[in-house]
Protein backbone atom coordinates (compact mmCIF):
# COMPACT_ATOMS: atom_id res chain seq x y z
CA UNK A 1 0.00 0.00 0.00
CA UNK A 2 1.34 3.38 -0.15
CA UNK A 3 0.11 5.61 3.08
CA UNK A 4 0.61 9.76 3.04
CA UNK A 5 0.36 11.08 6.59
CA UNK A 6 -0.27 14.72 7.83
CA UNK A 7 1.34 15.95 10.86
CA UNK A 8 4.27 13.84 10.47
CA UNK A 9 6.63 15.99 12.34
CA UNK A 10 4.77 16.30 15.53
CA UNK A 11 4.17 13.54 17.97
CA UNK A 12 1.18 11.36 16.68
CA UNK A 13 2.20 11.38 13.00
CA UNK A 14 5.49 10.77 13.29
CA UNK A 15 4.57 7.60 15.34
CA UNK A 16 2.12 6.13 12.62
CA UNK A 17 5.14 7.13 10.03
CA UNK A 18 7.27 4.62 11.85
CA UNK A 19 4.83 2.13 12.25
CA UNK A 20 3.60 2.06 9.10
CA UNK A 21 7.17 2.17 7.73
CA UNK A 22 8.16 -0.84 10.22
CA UNK A 23 5.66 -2.93 8.18
CA UNK A 24 6.99 -2.01 5.11
CA UNK A 25 4.12 0.59 3.71
CA UNK A 26 5.31 2.80 1.27
CA UNK A 27 4.26 6.18 3.35
CA UNK A 28 4.77 9.80 2.38
CA UNK A 29 5.20 12.06 5.31
CA UNK A 30 4.19 16.17 5.05
CA UNK A 31 4.53 18.24 8.02
CA UNK A 32 4.72 21.77 8.70
CA UNK A 33 8.21 21.81 9.70
CA UNK A 34 10.61 22.47 7.17
CA UNK A 35 12.35 18.92 7.99
CA UNK A 36 12.85 16.46 10.59
CA UNK A 37 15.49 13.86 11.33
CA UNK A 38 14.44 10.99 8.96
CA UNK A 39 14.13 8.67 12.04
CA UNK A 40 11.73 10.98 13.01
CA UNK A 41 9.27 9.39 10.51
CA UNK A 42 10.39 5.57 10.09
CA UNK A 43 12.87 7.10 6.78
CA UNK A 44 9.27 7.89 4.65
CA UNK A 45 10.33 10.66 2.25
CA UNK A 46 9.24 13.61 4.04
CA UNK A 47 8.07 17.47 2.72
CA UNK A 48 6.99 20.49 4.30
CA UNK A 49 3.25 21.42 3.97
CA UNK A 50 1.14 24.05 5.87
CA UNK A 51 -2.61 22.62 4.65
CA UNK A 52 -4.33 25.92 6.17
CA UNK A 53 -2.39 27.08 2.92
CA UNK A 54 -4.73 25.45 0.43
CA UNK A 55 -4.57 21.90 -0.67
CA UNK A 56 -1.65 20.21 -2.24
CA UNK A 57 0.31 20.56 -5.67
CA UNK A 58 1.28 17.43 -7.06
CA UNK A 59 -0.48 14.76 -4.67
CA UNK A 60 0.94 11.71 -4.71
CA UNK A 61 -1.55 8.34 -5.91
CA UNK A 62 -1.85 7.09 -2.18
CA UNK A 63 -4.72 4.13 -1.26
CA UNK A 64 -5.30 6.26 2.37
CA UNK A 65 -3.96 9.20 3.59
CA UNK A 66 -4.28 9.59 7.74
CA UNK A 67 -4.63 13.05 8.77
CA UNK A 68 -3.12 13.56 12.17
CA UNK A 69 -2.36 17.25 11.11
CA UNK A 70 -4.14 20.20 13.24
CA UNK A 71 -4.03 22.58 15.85
CA UNK A 72 -4.23 20.72 19.52
CA UNK A 73 -3.76 23.52 22.56
CA UNK A 74 -6.99 24.51 24.36
CA UNK A 75 -6.22 28.49 23.98
CA UNK A 76 -6.43 31.19 21.26
CA UNK A 77 -8.67 32.55 18.67
CA UNK A 78 -11.70 30.39 17.79
CA UNK A 79 -11.00 31.64 13.60
CA UNK A 80 -7.81 30.31 14.19
CA UNK A 81 -8.95 27.14 15.55
CA UNK A 82 -11.38 26.70 12.47
CA UNK A 83 -8.92 27.41 10.06
CA UNK A 84 -6.62 24.64 11.50
CA UNK A 85 -8.33 22.27 12.29
CA UNK A 86 -11.74 22.71 10.02
CA UNK A 87 -10.10 24.56 6.77
CA UNK A 88 -7.23 22.53 7.00
CA UNK A 89 -9.21 18.92 6.43
CA UNK A 90 -10.68 20.16 4.11
CA UNK A 91 -7.64 20.82 2.23
CA UNK A 92 -6.57 17.16 3.25
CA UNK A 93 -9.74 15.61 1.74
CA UNK A 94 -9.12 17.81 -1.51
CA UNK A 95 -5.39 17.14 -2.23
CA UNK A 96 -5.95 13.12 -1.70
CA UNK A 97 -10.19 12.85 -3.27
CA UNK A 98 -9.36 9.14 -3.80
CA UNK A 99 -8.31 8.07 -1.11
CA UNK A 100 -9.59 6.28 1.70
CA UNK A 101 -9.15 9.55 4.27
CA UNK A 102 -8.50 8.11 8.15
CA UNK A 103 -9.42 11.23 10.56
CA UNK A 104 -7.82 11.48 13.40
CA UNK A 105 -9.99 13.12 15.64
CA UNK A 106 -10.46 13.43 19.82
CA UNK A 107 -12.93 12.51 22.49
CA UNK A 108 -12.98 16.28 22.81
CA UNK A 109 -16.06 16.68 20.36
CA UNK A 110 -17.88 15.16 23.50
CA UNK A 111 -19.95 17.41 25.93
CA UNK A 112 -17.60 19.13 27.57
CA UNK A 113 -20.44 20.27 30.13
CA UNK A 114 -21.41 16.67 31.50
CA UNK A 115 -19.50 13.37 32.80
CA UNK A 116 -18.47 11.43 29.45
CA UNK A 117 -19.68 8.01 30.77
CA UNK A 118 -18.98 5.12 28.44
CA UNK A 119 -19.73 7.16 25.50
CA UNK A 120 -20.70 5.68 22.55
CA UNK A 121 -19.81 7.06 18.81
CA UNK A 122 -23.40 8.03 17.90
CA UNK A 123 -22.95 10.78 21.40
CA UNK A 124 -21.02 13.02 19.60
CA UNK A 125 -20.48 15.93 18.13
CA UNK A 126 -22.79 17.85 20.12
CA UNK A 127 -24.26 21.56 19.85
CA UNK A 128 -21.88 23.35 22.75
CA UNK A 129 -18.21 23.51 23.93
CA UNK A 130 -15.93 25.32 25.79
CA UNK A 131 -13.35 26.50 23.33
CA UNK A 132 -12.52 26.52 19.54
CA UNK A 133 -10.25 23.38 19.83
CA UNK A 134 -13.54 21.37 20.74
CA UNK A 135 -15.74 23.19 18.13
CA UNK A 136 -13.40 22.98 15.19
CA UNK A 137 -12.81 19.70 15.91
CA UNK A 138 -16.33 18.71 16.02
CA UNK A 139 -16.78 20.65 12.37
CA UNK A 140 -13.84 18.51 10.86
CA UNK A 141 -15.56 15.93 11.89
CA UNK A 142 -18.67 17.00 10.25
CA UNK A 143 -16.79 17.69 6.94
CA UNK A 144 -15.54 14.18 6.85
CA UNK A 145 -18.63 12.40 8.27
CA UNK A 146 -20.34 14.66 4.77
CA UNK A 147 -17.01 12.64 2.33
CA UNK A 148 -17.89 9.90 4.25
CA UNK A 149 -21.22 9.59 1.59
CA UNK A 150 -18.92 9.74 -1.56
CA UNK A 151 -15.76 7.82 -0.26
CA UNK A 152 -13.80 5.63 2.39
CA UNK A 153 -13.32 7.44 5.19
CA UNK A 154 -13.23 6.17 8.92
CA UNK A 155 -12.73 9.28 11.78
CA UNK A 156 -11.29 7.53 15.22
CA UNK A 157 -11.69 8.99 18.36
CA UNK A 158 -8.55 8.82 21.62
CA UNK A 159 -8.64 10.31 24.47
CA UNK A 160 -5.85 11.67 26.49
CA UNK A 161 -2.71 10.16 24.30
CA UNK A 162 0.85 9.81 26.49
CA UNK A 163 3.73 8.05 25.88
CA UNK A 164 7.34 8.48 24.32
CA UNK A 165 7.37 11.71 22.62
CA UNK A 166 4.10 13.32 24.18
CA UNK A 167 4.62 16.88 24.13
CA UNK A 168 0.70 18.11 25.46
CA UNK A 169 -0.47 15.81 28.47
CA UNK A 170 2.61 14.48 30.98
CA UNK A 171 4.25 18.04 30.43
CA UNK A 172 1.22 19.32 31.64
CA UNK A 173 0.79 17.25 34.13
CA UNK A 174 4.11 17.57 35.37
CA UNK A 175 3.86 21.53 35.14
CA UNK A 176 1.02 21.40 37.95
CA UNK A 177 3.23 19.97 40.24
CA UNK A 178 4.10 22.73 43.42
CA UNK A 179 6.67 21.54 45.96
CA UNK A 180 5.25 18.25 47.53
CA UNK A 181 1.95 18.89 45.71
CA UNK A 182 0.42 17.71 42.83
CA UNK A 183 -2.79 19.71 42.67
CA UNK A 184 -5.86 17.98 40.90
CA UNK A 185 -9.68 18.60 40.44
CA UNK A 186 -12.23 15.77 41.71
CA UNK A 187 -11.66 13.27 44.39
CA UNK A 188 -9.38 11.43 42.72
CA UNK A 189 -11.89 8.24 42.16
CA UNK A 190 -13.49 9.64 38.70
CA UNK A 191 -12.17 7.12 35.90
CA UNK A 192 -10.47 8.14 32.77
CA UNK A 193 -9.73 6.52 30.02
CA UNK A 194 -6.19 7.03 28.15
CA UNK A 195 -4.67 6.23 24.99
CA UNK A 196 -1.48 4.88 24.52
CA UNK A 197 0.54 6.29 21.38
CA UNK A 198 0.98 2.49 20.28
CA UNK A 199 -2.53 1.78 20.41
CA UNK A 200 -3.49 4.99 19.07
CA UNK A 201 -1.41 4.00 15.98
CA UNK A 202 -2.32 0.52 16.01
CA UNK A 203 -6.24 1.41 15.57
CA UNK A 204 -4.54 3.98 12.99
CA UNK A 205 -2.88 1.20 10.65
CA UNK A 206 -6.15 -1.48 11.05
CA UNK A 207 -8.06 2.26 9.44
CA UNK A 208 -6.00 2.73 6.75
CA UNK A 209 -5.00 -1.03 5.66
CA UNK A 210 -7.71 -3.07 6.83
CA UNK A 211 -11.40 -4.08 5.32
CA UNK A 212 -13.75 -1.60 6.64
CA UNK A 213 -14.18 1.35 4.90
CA UNK A 214 -16.30 3.64 7.24
CA UNK A 215 -17.09 4.19 10.64
CA UNK A 216 -16.75 5.96 13.62
CA UNK A 217 -14.24 4.50 16.45
CA UNK A 218 -13.75 5.18 19.56
CA UNK A 219 -9.63 4.60 20.33
CA UNK A 220 -8.76 4.15 23.72
CA UNK A 221 -6.58 1.69 26.39
CA UNK A 222 -8.27 -2.02 27.33
CA UNK A 223 -9.95 -0.38 30.12
CA UNK A 224 -10.38 2.82 31.92
CA UNK A 225 -7.79 3.78 35.16
CA UNK A 226 -8.42 5.83 37.91
CA UNK A 227 -7.30 9.67 38.19
CA UNK A 228 -5.44 9.12 41.34
CA UNK A 229 -3.80 5.33 40.58
CA UNK A 230 -2.47 7.53 36.71
CA UNK A 231 -1.83 10.20 38.82
CA UNK A 232 0.79 8.48 41.30
CA UNK A 233 1.72 6.55 39.08
CA UNK A 234 3.35 8.89 36.50
CA UNK A 235 5.10 11.07 39.68
CA UNK A 236 6.92 7.59 40.91
CA UNK A 237 8.12 6.93 37.44
CA UNK A 238 9.55 10.59 37.59
CA UNK A 239 10.81 9.94 40.75
CA UNK A 240 8.97 13.34 42.05
CA UNK A 241 8.55 13.64 45.11
CA UNK A 242 4.51 14.49 45.53
CA UNK A 243 1.50 13.68 45.73
CA UNK A 244 -1.29 14.77 44.40
CA UNK A 245 -3.92 17.13 46.48
CA UNK A 246 -7.50 17.41 45.14
CA UNK A 247 -9.70 20.29 45.12
CA UNK A 248 -13.71 20.58 43.94
CA UNK A 249 -14.60 20.95 41.02
CA UNK A 250 -17.49 23.73 42.42
CA UNK A 251 -15.07 25.66 43.03
CA UNK A 252 -12.57 25.53 40.71
CA UNK A 253 -14.45 26.25 37.97
CA UNK A 254 -15.41 30.02 38.13
CA UNK A 255 -12.29 30.47 39.39
CA UNK A 256 -10.61 29.10 35.68
CA UNK A 257 -13.95 30.99 34.28
CA UNK A 258 -12.42 33.97 36.02
CA UNK A 259 -9.06 33.21 35.08
CA UNK A 260 -10.16 32.30 31.21
CA UNK A 261 -11.79 36.21 31.17
CA UNK A 262 -8.67 38.16 32.54
CA UNK A 263 -6.43 36.63 29.84
CA UNK A 264 -8.68 36.96 27.03
CA UNK A 265 -9.44 41.09 28.38
CA UNK A 266 -5.19 41.53 28.77
CA UNK A 267 -5.38 39.41 25.00
CA UNK A 268 -2.56 37.52 26.17
CA UNK A 269 -1.45 35.23 23.69
CA UNK A 270 0.38 32.42 25.99
CA UNK A 271 -2.04 30.10 28.05
CA UNK A 272 -3.56 30.67 31.63
CA UNK A 273 -2.30 27.81 33.92
CA UNK A 274 -5.93 27.04 34.71
CA UNK A 275 -8.15 26.39 31.91
CA UNK A 276 -11.95 24.61 31.72
CA UNK A 277 -11.15 22.79 29.45
CA UNK A 278 -7.82 21.34 31.19
CA UNK A 279 -9.46 20.58 34.57
CA UNK A 280 -13.10 19.47 32.71
CA UNK A 281 -10.96 16.79 30.96
CA UNK A 282 -9.59 14.83 34.49
CA UNK A 283 -12.31 15.97 37.37
CA UNK A 284 -15.05 14.03 36.17
CA UNK A 285 -15.22 10.44 34.79
CA UNK A 286 -13.98 10.49 31.23
CA UNK A 287 -14.21 6.89 29.84
CA UNK A 288 -15.43 6.02 26.25
CA UNK A 289 -16.86 2.40 25.09
CA UNK A 290 -14.65 1.03 22.29
CA UNK A 291 -16.96 -1.72 21.46
CA UNK A 292 -17.29 -0.52 18.13
CA UNK A 293 -13.52 -0.30 17.72
CA UNK A 294 -13.04 -3.96 19.20
CA UNK A 295 -15.72 -5.66 17.03
CA UNK A 296 -15.74 -3.66 13.61
CA UNK A 297 -11.90 -2.53 13.34
CA UNK A 298 -10.62 -5.81 14.97
CA UNK A 299 -9.24 -3.28 17.65
CA UNK A 300 -7.26 -4.92 20.56
CA UNK A 301 -5.71 -2.25 22.75
CA UNK A 302 -3.04 -2.90 25.00
CA UNK A 303 -4.02 -1.89 28.76
CA UNK A 304 -2.90 1.59 30.55
CA UNK A 305 0.76 1.33 31.12
CA UNK A 306 3.28 4.03 32.42
CA UNK A 307 6.19 2.22 32.83
CA UNK A 308 8.64 4.26 31.20
CA UNK A 309 7.32 7.76 31.57
CA UNK A 310 11.03 8.77 33.16
CA UNK A 311 12.04 8.83 29.21
CA UNK A 312 8.83 9.91 27.93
Amino acid sequence: MRIAVTGASGFVGGAVCRALAEQGVETFAYGRRPRVDPSHVGGAPYRSWDITGGPLADAPDVDAVVHCAGSVTDWGPVGEFFHTNLGGTRNVLASFPEARFVHVSTASVYDPYRPTVAAREEEAPVARYLNGYGASKAAAERAVLAAMRERPAIILRPHAVYGPGDTTLLPRVLGAVRGPLLPAVGDGRQLISLTSIGNLVRACALAATGPVEHGVFNVTDAAPVALDDALRAVLAERGIAARPVYLPLAAVWPLAAAVEGVFLAARRPRPPRLTRYAIGHLAVERTLDITAARDVLGYDPAPTDLTGAADW
